[in-house]
């Protein structure tokens, strides 16, 4: 309960950068991060943490000795999740800086990066900003996943957000709907 009202804090706070009411589900965490090959991944990327939701499936299926990094652009939120998951490296920066806090950690790019950013939220200039800094750093065949609310979908920003998903990837898939998230949500996995 206490991240649910941690959550509606920030989203009243600053809802644009927030995007949502409420936590994703535990449901949509485990769509997100299956078949994203965590297991086998050196390098792991989550943007847009929050409260951990996601942060914490990625955790169970990546190596323990593999980097997983977090961008979170809340300083509130950073704080939240630093003590939570101590083996994360949490940065406390826009997702735009991407290729600069993975060189920072010794690496050059990502085998799979996952977002949690209110995509729909953001006006096209952003939206295309920090699609381009997660592709490039992103590893040839490297898969990118983020996920949308279907009722938000086939509006215009809906509309323009999923071209520009094919613009910046090899492949663009959709999956199920998740209808146990609040509201209900369904995957896009890129390859890069």
């Amino acid at each position: 309960m206490h991240d649910h009202l941690v959550f509606l804090a920030r989203f009243l706070r600053r809802p644009w950068r927030v995007g949502s009411i409420a936590p994703s589900s535990k449901a949509l965490a485990a769509l997100m991060t299956e078949d994203m090959g965590l297991e086998g991944a050196r390098t792991v990327v989550e943007l847009g943490p929050g409260t951990g939701v996601f942060t914490r499936a990625i955790c169970e299926r990546v190596a323990a000795d593999a980097l997983f990094m977090a961008v979170e652009i809340d300083p509130h939120l950073a704080a939240l999740l630093r003590p939570r998951f101590p083996r994360v490296r949490i940065v406390n920066d826009s997702a735009e800086h991407l290729d600069r806090h993975l060189a920072e950690s010794g690496r050059t790019e990502a085998d799979a990066i996952l977002s949690g950013l209110p995509w729909a939220s953001f006006p096209g200039g952003l939206q295309r900003t920090l699609l381009t800094a997660a592709g490039g750093a992103l590893r040839p065949g490297g898969l990118f996943a983020t996920f949308a609310y279907p009722h938000a979908s086939w509006l215009p920003p809906g509309r323009g957000f999923r071209a520009l998903l094919q613009e910046s990837f090899a492949a663009v898939e959709t999956t199920r709907v998740v209808w146990a998230n609040l509201p209900p949500a369904f995957v896009y996995r890129c390859r890069r």
